[in-house]
């Protein structure tokens, strides 16, 4: 039987930490970072650890990169008084909150109870794979940033297509700063980047699109930069808002 839906259903969660949103919409910001364990996909270049584990790590001050562990599930109450204690400790540091993962929507029964109580100490920024539409109906209303993945299947290895679940999430996501990232690499296609602008189009032509090379090992891009070039060309000649902006926390070894 599920868990009624209340602020204290607990959650697995796999890393507490503070550091700075390295891609997309909200990079260079400062952010208190919320990773729930678990996902929906198993993307071949997944660089992200979201297995349930028995324990969450949690920074033991702001920044410092010193872990301890907390016992799973953590409750809201957890959460908010390590959210706090932040803030309190580092008034103004923090932009906001970033839920990523993992998948968090894989949680949106809890996060319906959740997020009110997180979002007012302070705003919310999903980062999410963009195909649980219906999930993110739940929460969308106490969600300030949605930045989503599309999956191609030149950089995720996913072999069904996603593509109409893109087109679906992006219209639940729209209104609310949303934004779309989608990793690109030597292999990937103009064919992969028509069908990223055809979706935004069909929704809202003015989202941005972000291009974030490959990271590869010793803070390399899996892509040559006359290819990357090309598939930015394509995608500007359909859309407005167009940026490329490589993983900005693995340049600086930050989490």
């Amino acid at each position: 039987m599920p868990l009624p839906v209340t602020m204290n259903n607990p959650v697995y969660l796999s890393e507490i930490f503070s550091s700075i949103q390295g891609e997309g919409y909200l990079a260079g910001r400062r952010q208190i970072f919320i990773r729930l364990s678990d996902c929906n996909l198993d993307c071949s270049f997944c660089d992200t650890h979201h297995a349930r584990e028995d324990t969450c790590r949690v920074e033991t001050s702001p920044g410092s990169s010193v872990f301890t562990g907390l016992l799973q599930p953590l409750s809201l109450p957890d959460v908010l008084q390590i959210v706090k204690l932040w803030c309190g400790k580092l008034p103004r540091a923090h932009h906001s909150i970033s839920l990523t993962g993992g998948e968090p929507l894989l949680y949106a029964d809890s996060l319906v109870g959740w997020l009110p109580a997180l979002r007012q100490v302070l705003p919310i920024h999903l980062e999410t794979n963009g195909t649980m539409h219906l999930a993110l109906e739940q929460v969308i209303e106490e969600v300030d940033y949605v930045s989503m993945d599309m999956k191609l299947p030149s950089t995720s290895g996913c072999t069904e297509h996603l593509w109409d679940l893109h087109r679906e999430f992006l219209r639940a996501a729209h209104g609310r700063n949303a934004s779309v990232k989608v990793v690109i690499c030597n292999e990937t296609s103009l064919d992969e980047i028509e069908q990223v602008c055809g979706i935004m189009t069909d929704v809202d032509r003015l989202t941005p699109l972000f291009l974030q090379p490959l990271s590869v090992d010793n803070n390399g891009v899996g892509i040559s930069v006359p290819h990357m070039l090309r598939l930015q060309e394509a995608a500007s000649a359909r859309l407005p808002d167009v940026r490329v902006i490589p993983q900005m926390h693995r340049m600086l070894g930050a989490l």
